[in-house]
């Protein structure tokens, strides 16, 4: 359901969504009325349209086009999802181009990542100003990003669907810790290889580029809440070295994570900076 509408600036309305559906909530058609992407910050749902079906976990984006017809399930994760959605008018739409508006799922990209988070960090920070330049941002983002990005194969047996969007879902609440294919495999009652090849054909990502963007998503978001120095986020995250977790990072955002860091609170750190004087 809608949280909140953080902005509506005409062209474009974002939208908080936050589902509680579980596997017992039947699942209802619904029509897309706007032309959206919402981004998966948490949580994991399955997306069908158009005789198609995708697991959407965290970092994944979901793209609508009005008129078409839609149904989420949430057969796998009783836990609900956490969405930041962006309707944008047929204008804008037209504008960053007709070929990217089939209903589809696109699979969890490290740019798109930290872009999401850095408008969700926004949009919490209520600065208006702040959330519309973030989300034009997010929108270039995802226009680079879409174009030419097939979908993956999706000819997993239900039961290994459930079981890889599982797995998904620890790595991105274990991202910190060392990645063990062979362990998370067995735990899925797969072969490594089986799993290896599963996880891609339904996530869209390996399991270490899946650990990597996570990595990055959480790391996004402690730079933009976290007081802690970017040396203890890298290490929270999972990156052991620190050079490897700037580089990294630098190449997904476009900027350093301490530039990162001033872009996402630098409203913030500027009324500090007037009241402390005063105070």
């Amino acid at each position: 359901m809608p949280l909140a509408t953080p902005l509506h600036d005409g062209a474009i309305a974002v939208v908080d969504y936050r589902c509680t559906a579980g596997p017992h909530d039947r699942p209802y058609a619904e029509v897309h009325d706007a032309y959206s992407v919402s981004y998966v910050r948490r949580g994991s749902f399955g997306y069908h349209t158009r005789g198609q079906s995708f697991e959407l976990v965290a970092g994944a984006v979901l793209i609508g086009r009005p008129g078409d017809e839609f149904m989420c399930t949430h057969a796998h994760h009783a836990g609900g999802d956490e969405c930041l959605c962006l309707r944008v008018d047929p204008a804008l739409a037209a504008e960053l181009g007709d070929r990217l508006w089939t209903s589809r799922a696109l699979p969890p990209l490290p740019m798109l990542g930290v872009s999401g988070e850095l408008a969700q960090a926004a949009a919490a920070s209520g600065d208006r100003e702040r959330l519309t330049a973030d989300v034009y941002g997010f929108l270039e983002r995802f226009a680079a990003s879409a174009t030419g990005c097939e979908p993956p194969a999706r000819n997993a047996l239900p039961r290994e669907r459930r079981r890889i969007v599982q797995a998904a879902l620890w790595l991105d609440a274990h991202a910190g810790e060392t990645l063990d294919i062979a362990g998370i495999a067995r735990s899925a009652h797969m072969s490594t290889f089986h799993f290896l090849r599963m996880f891609a054909r339904v996530i869209g990502k390996t399991p270490y580029q899946y650990l990597l963007g996570a990595r990055l998503r959480q790391a996004a978001r402690l730079l933009a809440t976290d007081a802690s120095s970017i040396t203890a986020i890298a290490a929270t995250v999972g990156f052991g070295d620190l050079s490897n977790f700037v580089r990294t990072f630098g190449r997904a955002a476009g900027m350093s994570p301490r530039a990162y860091r001033s872009f996402a609170r630098g409203l913030r750190n500027n009324v500090q900076a007037e009241v402390a004087p005063h105070s």
